[in-house]
């Protein structure tokens, strides 16, 4: 598997695209922290870090006996680079303006 098959394979669950919105908007939170977000199991939330670790999005760090879960969003950014970034070019976007100028006068 490569490292874009995982990124998107962890970024095809809705659990897991939760779970990286809850560290964009604050980082360092503990798996209790994450859990309690969520309604599910203390061992569900860790196999859903488990594939975000495994897809480098997510970076763990110890501070004494907690492991604090940090975003890494550059998997997500060589993706956008890759597959995203070259479909918003200038022609693509005249096409999708051609497309919707279409559609509003029929």
């Amino acid at each position: 598997m490569t490292d874009d098959d995982r990124v998107f394979k962890a970024l095809a669950d809705s659990t897991r695209r939760f779970l990286l919105d809850l560290l964009f908007a604050r980082e360092g939170r503990t798996l209790t922290e994450l859990e309690s977000e969520l309604e599910m199991t203390r061992f569900g939330v860790a196999k859903h870090l488990k594939v975000l670790e495994e897809a480098g999005l997510v970076v763990v760090r110890r501070s004494g006996r907690e492991k604090l879960h940090y975003l890494n969003p550059v998997p997500i950014r060589l993706i956008h680079d890759r597959w995203i970034d070259k479909y918003t070019e200038r022609h693509v976007a005249a096409l999708v303006d051609l497309k919707n100028a279409l559609e509003e006068e029929s």
